[in-house]
C-alpha cells in the first residue's frame, strides 16, 4: 500500500472532501439519496467560518484525497477554549481499515492538545472510539445538547483538561441546524 500523508485541508480540497462524506455515510445512511447531512454538515460548518483549520486534516494516498477529518469550536459553559466538536472523520470506502481514520483521529487529538483545548468532544461509535482513549462524557458530567445522544456521545480529556469543567455542551451553530 503507498505511503499516507495527514496534512491541513486546502481551499481545493472541498470538492474531494464534499465527495468523500458522501461516499464514506452512503452505508449509514440507507434510502437516502443526494447529499448526506455529514457532506452537508462539513459545507456548513465551513461557511460558517467554523472549521478550526488547523484541525481540518485530511488523509492523502497518491495525490488522492482519502480521508478528511474536521473539528469546530464548542464550549462546556462560558469557556470559548474548554472544548472542541470533533467530526465529521470520513474515508472512503475503498481505503477503509487501512489506518486513514486512525491516523486522523491521532493527528487531530495531538494538535487540539498542542493548542491548548482540554477536551476533544464527539458523537460516535463507542466501540470505534474507546481505542484513541474516548470516554462517555457522561462519565465527566458532560451532557449532549441531545440527551437522546448520551449512549454516543464521547469526551477525550486531553492535557489542560480541568474536571470541574463541567455542564451542557455546545457545538457550533451548524449542528443546531441538521
Amino acid at each position: 500500500m503507498a505511503p499516507m500523508l495527514i496534512r491541513s485541508a486546502a481551499v481545493d480540497d472541498a470538492a474531494a472532501i464534499h465527495a468523500l462524506h458522501n461516499a464514506a455515510f452512503t452505508p449509514h445512511n440507507p434510502g437516502v439519496t443526494g447529499e448526506l447531512p455529514e457532506a452537508r454538515l462539513v459545507d456548513e460548518l465551513r461557511a460558517d467560518g467554523d472549521l478550526l483549520p488547523e484541525l481540518s486534516l485530511v488523509a492523502v494516498r497518491e495525490g488522492q484525497v482519502i480521508g478528511h477529518a474536521c473539528s469546530s469550536p464548542g464550549r462546556i459553559g462560558d469557556d470559548a477554549k474548554s472544548a472542541i466538536g470533533f467530526g465529521p472523520l470520513g474515508v472512503l470506502p475503498e481505503h477503509q481499515r487501512t489506518g486513514a481514520g486512525a491516523a486522523l483521529v491521532h493527528a487531530t487529538v495531538g494538535a487540539a492538545n498542542a493548542l491548548g483545548y482540554q477536551l476533544v468532544m464527539l458523537l460516535g461509535s463507542p466501540e470505534y472510539y474507546s481505542r484513541f482513549g474516548f470516554v462517555l462524557a457522561g462519565t465527566l458530567g458532560i451532557t449532549p445538547p441531545v440527551a437522546e445522544w448520551a449512549p454516543y456521545f464521547q469526551a477525550l480529556p486531553l492535557a489542560a483538561y480541568r474536571p470541574e469543567n463541567h455542564g451542557a455542551f455546545r457545538y457550533a451553530p451548524a449542528f443546531d441546524r441538521l
